[in-house]
């Protein structure tokens, strides 16, 4: 009995742990929706897609940059250290996803919605936020920028 549970023990250590999909990967690329999907590491650099449904999948560390992804649905979202440099996400919400240590340099989030959203460690230089929903000064406060982010009015955030 103690080898079987040894052996068990080793096939469960060699097992990846939630390594990406990349059937699930290919399809967001060309446009499907996948609500709760494991998107980890995934390349989405240079996407085009509107109003895709992302709601609880898991893009950890996935690269955005450069993509136009608006009115897309990331609520609930794992977007831990996500490269999204100059995407474009205008209407996309985020309501409660992490976005831990994301960088978001100079991206345009116009009208996005950020209720809940975890922002620690989110570098938003120059980001585009005037008309951004749903954030606080409390989230900002674990998030930083520098003086060309462009917030709502009477917030404000620390330099990174």
């Amino acid at each position: 009995m103690k080898r079987l549970l040894v052996a068990l023990a080793l096939l469960a250590a060699a097992t990846p742990a939630l390594a990406q999909n990349a059937g699930q990967i290919a399809s967001v690329r060309r446009g499907a929706n996948c609500g709760g999907c494991n998107l980890f590491q995934g390349d989405f650099s240079g996407l085009e897609r509107r109003g895709l449904n992302l709601s609880g999948a898991r893009l950890r560390q996935a690269d955005l940059s450069l993509s136009v992804m608006n009115r897309t649905r990331f609520s609930n979202a794992d977007l831990r250290d996500v490269e999204a440099y100059g995407g474009v996400f205008s209407g996309s919400n985020f309501s409660r996803a992490d976005l831990t240590n994301a960088s978001f340099v100079g991206a345009y989030l116009e009208g996005a919605n950020f209720s809940g959203a975890q922002l620690s460690g989110t570098n938003l230089s120059g980001a585009g936020l005037a008309r951004a929903t749903g954030l606080t000064q409390a989230q900002l406060n674990r998030a930083c920028g520098d003086a060309s982010t462009v917030l709502p009015r009477g917030l404000r955030i620390p330099a990174c």
